[in-house]
């Protein structure tokens, strides 16, 4: 009976479910099929039957969602007959103009997804609002104004300006729930945001009204080239609280809330070239207001210690967009690379700070070492006019240490001491005899092949030790890495002969270890803090008891140079020091 009832069942589920998919309707629907580019739309996903889910939203490429989605559902009896209607709505505006099509929206009904219609939408140019006093839309945009304001719309090329974006806002309205587009792109300028603590409302005049404004952001900007530049408009939504004209029950005036959006002007800035007339020949770049200072930690010293000279830059200007003069140090003295330090804050007036490079100098020789002065210019454009500085020259006295090699050839003539053979005159043979001496023939001698084919062996290795020492040339990085590693196997032997002397042993050990870690680690010695070197080794897998070791041999040549140390002590930390920089060197990686 039931395998004759099963087609019929078959064929029943089939028209119920096609009959049920027809019954479903998931459509989508516009307030508006054209709108200006300043407008807004609202579109509304609809489906007609309960139990529908998974709702999948179209992909708005052309579009940016200013609220949504939001839901609601609608179901009612009517005459015995049962309607269910649920909506998914978005608030979304165009991105530019032309004529674009919304994707279907997707949902879920029964393990079947059912697509909706498409849209189709027609962006034109910016529409004017109607001036309809009754109207929300346009009560809003007549009381509320995002304006843009350029401290100076003509300075010179790296002059530092601002722009500062204030919404204008009168007593009839009030908002909230304000979101910002895209930061503008200020092509031309190198931008920073300038802080502002709190947003305090003011009172100020625009468009000869006396309104309310709050400062929304500041930027500061720097121009990088002459010519016409331009503050792009920036975007802003909010939900702005307009009277309707109607009053409550207790006289209170009732309010709508909508969804308002507001767009700055674009601002032209027209940037001058720098002068050419008075340009120094040293000049980077520099705009502003600067004092220069050069200094040094001490002048005079032991060879194998250590000095820093710092070149110093100070003021306010494009600090961080020029390049500060370079120390010349004479070819005798051991220069590291310049530690880069910067301290700025942004102002309205432009960057404001400091910014100073930090040589580390080892002299190997004594002597005096003259380190020549360094000069400095920059165009300031309250006066208009170029500026140079120009330092010190600084004298270094190094009062200990071997002699520097001479370098002058010795040209002194020693006489010859004449001594008598056993007489002052000799007899002088009248006859003598010749004998002929047979020489080995060159032409096709073992030598005369040596020679011929030596230089064709010596042109291919003449070319690989070329490249191999072009090779080595190029690699700045590991030539500096090899000078300081042959600088830290040197102070470890000068702090092995220095063992009698503890002052100095532990100055040359201590300089070993760091200069040590420089090779290894790519550190500077005035960067090196025991907690940075314990994180850079653990980086590089070396081993935590190694690093301990490391940190006890740090810690002892700092106390050694104060503490009373005998002969055993020093030859103790000294063997700790090779043992633990033979350990790193085998676990680094």
């Amino acid at each position: 009976m039931l395998s004759n009832l099963r087609p019929f069942l078959l064929l029943f589920l089939f028209v119920s479910g096609t009959v049920l998919a027809q019954d479903l309707k998931f459509t989508a629907k516009t307030s508006k099929t054209a709108l200006g580019i300043n407008q807004r739309l609202k579109i509304e996903f609809n489906v007609n039957k309960n139990g529908a889910d998974n709702f999948k939203a179209p992909n708005f490429t052309n579009f940016t969602i200013v609220a949504g989605p939001s839901s609601s559902v609608s179901q009612s009896w009517v005459n015995g007959k049962s309607s269910y209607s649920q909506s998914y709505i978005y608030i979304i505006k165009p991105k530019s103009i032309g004529a674009f099509t919304i994707p279907s929206a997707k949902i879920e009904y029964k393990g079947k997804w059912i697509s909706s219609n498409t849209v189709k939408i027609t962006v034109t140019e910016k529409v004017a609002i109607p001036k309809n006093p009754n109207d929300p839309n346009y009560i809003a945009q007549e009381n509320i104004f995002l304006v843009a304001s350029v401290s100076k719309t003509n300075p010179y090329v790296g002059e530092s300006i601002y722009v500062e974006y204030r919404l204008y806002f009168s007593k009839k309205v009030g908002f909230g729930n304000v979101e910002f587009g895209k930061n503008p792109k200020y092509e031309g300028f190198w931008n920073q945001e300038i802080k502002i603590n709190q947003n305090q409302e003011q009172t100020g005049e625009y468009k000869g009204k006396q309104l309310r404004y709050i400062t929304l952001r500041k930027m500061l900007l720097i121009p990088q080239k002459s010519g016409k530049l331009y503050v792009n408009p920036m975007d802003m939504d909010m939900i702005v609280s307009v009277p309707t004209g109607r009053y409550d029950f207790f006289g209170n005036p009732q309010t709508k809330r909508i969804n308002a959006q507001y767009t700055s002007t674009r601002r032209l800035v027209q940037v001058k070239a720098l002068p050419l007339e008075g340009k120094p020949v040293d000049f980077t770049g520099a705009v502003g207001a600067y004092k220069m200072a050069v200094t040094t930690s001490k002048n005079t010293l032991k060879a194998s210690e250590s000095t820093q000279i710092e070149v110093k830059i100070s003021g306010k200007g494009n600090l961080k967009l020029f390049e500060i003069p370079k120390l010349v140090v004479p070819a005798d003295l051991e220069v590291y690379t310049p530690e880069r330090k910067l301290k700025s804050r942004t102002t309205l007036s432009g960057l404001k700070g400091s910014i100073a490079d930090n040589y580390s100098i080892v002299p190997e020789y004594k002597g005096k070492y003259i380190i020549p002065s360094v000069s400095f210019s920059f165009f300031n454009p309250k006066d208009k006019q170029y500026h140079s500085l120009t330092s010190e020259e600084i004298i270094i006295e190094v009062t200990e240490g071997k002699n520097l090699p001479s370098t002058t050839n010795d040209t002194t003539t020693t006489k010859k001491i004449v001594t008598s053979s056993g007489g002052d005159f000799r007899f002088i043979k009248t006859k003598t005899q010749f004998s002929t001496t047979k020489s080995a023939d060159f032409y096709k001698s073992k030598r005369y092949y040596l020679l011929v084919l030596l230089p064709l062996f010596s042109i291919p290795v003449g070319i690989l030790i070329g490249r191999k020492r072009k090779k080595t040339l190029a690699d700045v990085s590991g030539n500096k890495i090899r000078k300081a590693d042959k600088l830290a196997k040197k102070y470890l032997s000068e702090a092995k002969k220095q063992i009698n002397n503890k002052e100095a042993f532990y100055i040359a050990l201590e300089k070993a270890l760091h200069n040590f870690l420089k090779a290894k680690l790519h550190i500077e010695t005035s960067d090196s803090s025991q907690d940075k070197i314990a994180d850079l080794l653990s980086s590089r897998q070396v081993q935590e008891a190694t690093i301990n070791k490391l940190k006890i041999v740090l810690d002892d040549c700092n106390l050694g140079r104060y503490a009373p140390a005998t002969h055993l002590e020093m030859q103790n930390i000294y063997q700790k020091a090779s043992s633990v920089l033979s350990s790193i060197n085998s676990e680094l990686k």
